[in-house]
C-alpha cells in the first residue's frame, strides 16, 4: 500500500517536472552561435548574432530591420488608384526608397562613432539627421583639436585643476573650446551681417549647414551633410558650448536671431511630406533627438521601421528608456512597423550594425548617387 502511494506520488511529481512540451521545431530560430572552426568571417559572425541569444539577438534583429529599411522601394507596393502614370512605371517606383532619419546624442560624436556617422553622411546614406548641441559643436571642435582617451575613474577636481574636461573615459582639453570660440565668433559676425544687410532668416538647421560649409574639413560629418544637402536639426542648439558662444556673441555684437519655429515646420514636414515613401528611424541614445524624430513621425501616423540603441530602462517613465511599443501607443511608430531596441552601448553596437547594413551596400549607394 505504502509503495503504491509512493509510486503514485513519484509519477505525479515526474509529470509536473517533465511536463510535455509544445513542439518548437520549425517554428522558432534554434539558438546556435558562430563556429570559429569555419575560420574568421565577420559577415557570418554578425549574421550569427540573431541566433546567439540575449542582446546579440536584438543586434541581429536590428541588422535585419535596417536591411529591410534599405531594401524597400515603392515597387514593393501595389499602385494606388489615384497615382499618376509616372508613379505607375516600375523605374519610378524602384527609385522611391525609404526615408531614413538618424538621431544621436552628443557623446556619439565625442567618441569614435563620429567616423561612422561621417561615413553615412559622406555617402548620403541617411536623409535627415537630428542631434543635440554637443553633437554639433564636438564635430566642429574635433576639426580644430583632438579628444583623448582617459579613464572613467580620473578624479574630477584634479582634472579641473589641469583644465581637462572628462566625457566618460574621454578627455577634452579646455583649450579646445578656446580654439572653437576663435573660429566660430567671426562666423557669427558674418551671419549677423547677412541678417542685417540681406534679410537672411537664420534657423538652427541653416546655422548648422553654414557651420558645415565654413569648417570645410572632410573629417566632419557636418561638412558632408552640407555637401550632400542632408538637413541636420537641433532644437536644443543653445544647450552646450555652442550656446555659450551665442551668449558671448550677444554681448560683443548683439542682434543675431535664430528662428526655431521655421525648423519645427521643416522637421515635421520631413515626415509629413515623405509619402509615398516609408520612413525609418535609427536612434542612438535617448533624450531630445529620440523624441524629436518620433514626434515628427507622429504627424504621418508613425514610422514604418524603428531601431533604438541605448542603455536606458523604461521603469522611470523616461522617453529615453522607452521601448518602441510605447511610441506605437502615441502613433509615432505604426502598429505594423518592424521595430527593435538593442540594450547596448551604441559605441559597440552601431559600428557593427553599419558594417552589415550600410557599409555592405556601399556600391549600391554609389550607383544611386
Amino acid at each position: 500500500m505504502g509503495e503504491s502511494v509512493e509510486e503514485h506520488l513519484l509519477a505525479s511529481v515526474r509529470s509536473t517536472v517533465f511536463k510535455e512540451s509544445e513542439t518548437l521545431e520549425g517554428k522558432l530560430v534554434k539558438i546556435e552561435g558562430y563556429d570559429f572552426n569555419q575560420g574568421i568571417n565577420y559577415s557570418q559572425l554578425l549574421n550569427s548574432m540573431v541566433s546567439t541569444g540575449f542582446q546579440a539577438t536584438n543586434l541581429g534583429e536590428a541588422i535585419a530591420v535596417v536591411n529591410n529599411m534599405l531594401d524597400w522601394s515603392l515597387a514593393d507596393e501595389n499602385p494606388t488608384e489615384d497615382c499618376s502614370e509616372e508613379e505607375r512605371s516600375l523605374t519610378c517606383r524602384e527609385s522611391v526608397r525609404c526615408k531614413v532619419f538618424l538621431g544621436f546624442t552628443s557623446n556619439m560624436i565625442s567618441s569614435g562613432v563620429r567616423e561612422t556617422i561621417r561615413f553615412l553622411a559622406e555617402h548620403h546614406m541617411v536623409d535627415v539627421v537630428v542631434t543635440t548641441a554637443g553633437g554639433i559643436e564636438e564635430d566642429l571642435i574635433k576639426c580644430l583639436a583632438p579628444t583623448y582617451k582617459g579613464d572613467f575613474s580620473l578624479p574630477g577636481a584634479q582634472l579641473r585643476s589641469k583644465g581637462l574636461n572628462r566625457i566618460g573615459n574621454l578627455l577634452v582639453p579646455n583649450d579646445n573650446y578656446c580654439k572653437f570660440e576663435d573660429w566660430i565668433i567671426p562666423v557669427f559676425d558674418q551671419m549677423l551681417k547677412e541678417q542685417s544687410q540681406e534679410n537672411v532668416s537664420w534657423t538652427p538647421s541653416k546655422v548648422i549647414a553654414r557651420l558645415g560649409k565654413e569648417i570645410n574639413n572632410q573629417s566632419s560629418y557636418l561638412y558632408w551633410a552640407y555637401k550632400n544637402n542632408i538637413p541636420v536639426y537641433c532644437p536644443g542648439l543653445t544647450d552646450g558650448s555652442l550656446g555659450d558662444m551665442l551668449y558671448f556673441h550677444s554681448f560683443r555684437n548683439p542682434g543675431l536671431i535664430i528662428d526655431l519655429v521655421q525648423d519645427i515646420r521643416a522637421m515635421n514636414g520631413e515626415a509629413v511630406h515623405a509619402s509615398p515613401r516609408k520612413t525609418g528611424m535609427i536612434i542612438l541614445g535617448g533624450g531630445l533627438p529620440k523624441h524629436h524624430i518620433c514626434n515628427a513621425n507622429m504627424m504621418r501616423n508613425g514610422a514604418d521601421y524603428a531601431v533604438y540603441i541605448n542603455t536606458g530602462q523604461e521603469f522611470d517613465g523616461s522617453d529615453s528608456g522607452a521601448r518602441p511599443d510605447e511610441a506605437v501607443s502615441w502613433g509615432k511608430i505604426r502598429g505594423s512597423a518592424m521595430t527593435v531596441k538593442v540594450h547596448c552601448d551604441a559605441t559597440i553596437a552601431f559600428p557593427l550594425l553599419v558594417a552589415e547594413t550600410f557599409a555592405a551596400r556601399r556600391m549600391k549607394f554609389l550607383e544611386k548617387s
